[in-house]
């Protein structure tokens, strides 16, 4: 059984009703449209998305990657979860020789991951380097203060400001382009802002130059 660190994701032990696996699951269901060709899933954490990704698109995808950088997670998921498209295995996008160890990419799954490395600019650029020419990323995070400055979850280095999420894309040395931002409460993801309600997450799509 994994050690519950009060982020990570295990539909099994879950209660259905549960709030952060509803919103978990609805950002994989907002992102399956995108999902095709060779898919990675990085920071797949128990790997619940990446099978959803692999059967919901089976005839979209030709191959789904379920990349997370702890081995016991990585381990429970390929004991948990199981398709014919979809495989998983230990990894850091960080790691200059990642690219060389896993390949390009047409899809790339971000979920909640930027917030965990130190630079999120260079961790957006390494990605860059893993999708295919007209690749498309869809990657989320939480907003918080801003970068450099302390945020509640003791797992994350700091989490972006809706204002930083939008610039990033245009601080990092990686022409992405057509980039649409979208909007999370709850299960709800939107494209325009309703007035006075708060959105804790922040969604952008977008595709390789």
């Amino acid at each position: 059984m994994l050690e519950d660190t009060g982020e990570r994701i295990i539909p099994n032990e879950m209660k259905p009703s549960n709030g952060l696996l509803l919103e978990h699951l609805a950002r994989y269901y907002f992102a399956l449209p995108y999902a095709e060709g060779r898919v990675l899933d990085i920071a797949c954490g128990t790997g619940y998305g990446t099978q959803m990704t692999a059967k919901s698109r089976k005839k979209q995808i030709t191959e789904i990657i379920g990349v997370d950088i702890d081995k016991d997670t990585v381990n429970y998921a390929h004991k948990t979860y199981n398709h014919p498209s979809m495989r998983f295995q230990q990894g850091d996008a960080n790691n200059p020789a990642f690219k060389k160890e896993i390949g390009t990419f047409d899809t790339i799954l971000s979920f909640e991951t930027i917030e965990h490395v130190p630079d999120d600019r260079e961790f957006l650029t390494n990605i860059f380097e893993l999708l295919k020419p007209g690749g498309t990323l869809v990657l989320s995070t939480p907003f918080g203060q801003g970068r450099g400055k302390p945020c509640n979850s003791p797992f994350h280095y700091h989490q972006l400001t809706e204002r930083e999420f939008h610039t990033l894309f245009d601080e990092v040395n990686a022409p992405y382009l057509d980039i649409q931002f979208y909007y999370q409460n709850g299960v709800a993801i939107e494209k325009e802002k309703r007035p006075n309600l708060r959105y804790p997450l922040g969604i952008a799509v977008c595709k390789k130059a």
